[in-house]
């Protein structure tokens, strides 16, 4: 099934194609306005604020919360009936250091608050966190894809795996063009986006 868009594609390959075009050009600008750093850090609705700025050119729900239950493969995300007490709980989460902001960003995965483009959203929401409290930024580059999703997978359970994986790729390159553009295009390639170069764009 296509999800409904603003651009009234039907096609689903042609959809993904133009998501990833229009909204990795949402995420350049977001970082090059300087508005990245003009975002509510570690709540809700700072979250919203960025989902709603990347896809707002291609789906009425952006930052929206999402209306339906999701799952991906056999793991099912927070019911709707829960969903906003669990973002209300994430929100009150403390965010000080490096292993406080890590469990509040594994509470925001096992939350999905929006019907599309939760972890890309996410991970962007997650390096203002660190760039915040710990002056660091996760590269991206030097996180695996394989490892990154089973260790996500994982942290439901328990997060020491993802906790040591993102630890060992954090910069102090926290105002980095080449690092947050790199770092857009691996978080794509994470979704199975990777026909575009950021930079390009």
């Amino acid at each position: 099934m296509v999800l409904e868009n603003k651009l009234n594609i039907t096609n689903q390959v042609e959809l993904a194609r133009a998501e990833e075009k229009l909204s990795k050009q949402k995420a350049k600008k977001l970082f090059e306005t300087g508005e990245i750093d003009r975002l509510e850090v570690g709540t809700f609705a700072g979250l919203a604020h960025i989902h709603r700025w990347l896809f707002e050119d291609i789906y009425d729900f952006a930052g929206q919360i999402r209306q339906v239950n999701i799952a991906k493969g056999d793991f099912r995300f927070a019911p709707l009936m829960h969903l906003m007490s669990s973002l209300h709980y994430i929100d009150a989460m403390p965010q000080s250091s490096f292993d406080e902001i890590v469990e509040k960003y594994v509470e925001m995965n096992i939350a999905h608050p929006f019907r599309e483009g939760n972890g890309r959203a996410t991970r962007i929401w997650l390096d203002c966190m660190l760039k915040s409290q710990i002056q660091k930024v996760v590269d991206w580059n030097l996180v695996d894809k394989e490892a990154y999703l089973s260790a996500m997978q994982r942290s439901v359970v328990k997060d020491v795996e993802i906790k040591h994986l993102l630890q060992s790729a954090l910069t102090d390159k926290i105002h980095d063009r080449e690092t947050f553009m790199k770092g857009i295009d691996v978080s794509y390639f994470y979704e199975g986006y990777s026909e575009f170069r950021t930079e390009d764009l």
